[in-house]
């Protein structure tokens, strides 16, 4: 024995009706069942579409706040290069009794300076 049962089908309801019915629930004092009611729905039903407008409102929100203007390109006025610091020379004075020696060194050359410098004081 075969019983022919009813086929039930769930309504597809538009994104207009949709918005209307979530705009209804969002104003102040109203009841989301009260609205349900009126417009031939489950309370549940409407409560999750007020839910998803909620977090697509949160989200417009989020990504509003987040937009980061874009930067102005300033151009620089970069003069000539600096020239590379001078080193000063090497001044070296001995003075034995009635005697003065002095020296200059580059002081590019302070390594060679040193060196000599070692073999004289020998």
């Amino acid at each position: 024995m075969e019983e022919n049962a009813p086929v039930r089908r769930r309504r597809r309801h538009s994104a207009e009706f949709k918005a209307r019915a979530v705009q209804d629930c969002m104003q102040p004092g109203v009841s989301i069942a009260a609205v349900a009611l009126h417009h031939r729905l489950n309370a549940n039903l409407l409560r999750r579409w007020v839910a998803e407008q909620e977090e697509l409102d949160a989200a417009a929100e989020a990504r509003e706040l987040m937009a980061v203007p874009q930067a102005e390109f300033i151009p620089l006025q970069i003069g000539e290069p600096a020239p590379p610091p001078t080193i000063p020379d090497i001044q070296i004075e001995v003075r034995r009794g009635a005697a003065l020696v002095s020296i200059r060194w580059p002081g590019s050359a302070a390594a060679d300076c040193a060196v000599w410098l070692q073999g004289w004081l020998r």
